[in-house]
């Protein structure tokens, strides 16, 4: 079943003109995705292009010996795999969603006639590509340059521009996974950031209570792929307050 235009929350889906927009829903799929659906695996073939509408993929850098690091996010902001837009086949790494959420699909041979067929969707996707790939280069800046503390408070921040709420479910080790670090580490920080009343971090779910103050903290490890994001496409990725929420996680 194709989709209706009127479903879609993905962002690069709902800048494109209604009249262009009718006619690549007739390519476009709803698709559920749940948390660890794999989206594309490592030196795997590139079967479908993603357009999520809810949820948080992760792009994850896997080595020939197995070590594994979250080098990439994306959400309702982006389509994955990007690769496909320079015609690649295949996916160099894992794509996987670190929580649920559900979207719309194309087949690979269709997005590419979408591409030739619509220079402004193109022009478009390679806009979100490029800021995708200065959000991978300061990730590699920030693992090698900023605190454990500060990382995770960019990792949130992320996580945040790409939510409709303040709370995200995820566990400790799972944020370890995609910070490369030791769970013990994780844990210690969380209560560096709950203690400076950031956040709140309960059992498997984390709310942001004050989102400027973690801005701040995060310093200079978040903010460059965001501007960037803001002069290509002309708004902020996020669009929470600073309000402290006071409903707690189920």
């Amino acid at each position: 079943m194709s989709a209706t235009h009127h479903s879609f929350q993905n962002l690069l889906l709902k800048e494109i003109a209604p009249e262009e927009l009718a006619k690549l829903s007739r390519e476009l799929v709803p698709v559920d995705m749940p948390k660890d659906y794999v989206i594309a695996a490592a030196d795997g073939p590139i079967d479908h292009i993603y357009f999520p509408d809810c949820g948080l993929g992760s792009i994850v850098a896997i080595s020939p010996e197995g070590n594994q690091v979250e080098a990439g996010m994306f959400g309702r902001d982006g389509f994955s795999p990007v690769q496909a837009l320079i015609g690649s086949d295949i996916s160099i790494h894992e794509i996987v969603m670190q929580t649920g959420g559900y979207g719309h699909r194309m087949k690979r041979a269709d997005f590419m006639k979408v591409m030739e067929e619509s220079p402004s969707f193109a022009h478009l996707l390679s806009c979100y590509s490029q800021v995708l790939a200065i959000q991978t280069t300061f990730t590699a800046l920030s693992n090698a340059t900023h605190s454990i503390d500060e990382r995770l408070a960019r990792w949130l921040l992320m996580c945040h521009d790409r939510m409709d709420g303040d709370e995200l479910l995820i566990t400790h080790d799972y944020i370890a996974f995609m910070l490369g670090v030791r769970r013990p580490s994780v844990t210690t920080s969380l209560h560096v950031l709950e203690g400076n009343g950031f956040i709140r971090s309960e059992r498997r779910c984390i709310v942001i209570r004050n989102r400027g103050a973690l801005e701040d903290f995060a310093h200079d490890a978040y903010g460059k792929p965001e501007a960037e994001y803001r002069r290509l496409f002309g708004k902020p990725l996020h669009k929470h307050s600073n309000v402290i929420p006071l409903v707690k996680c189920d």
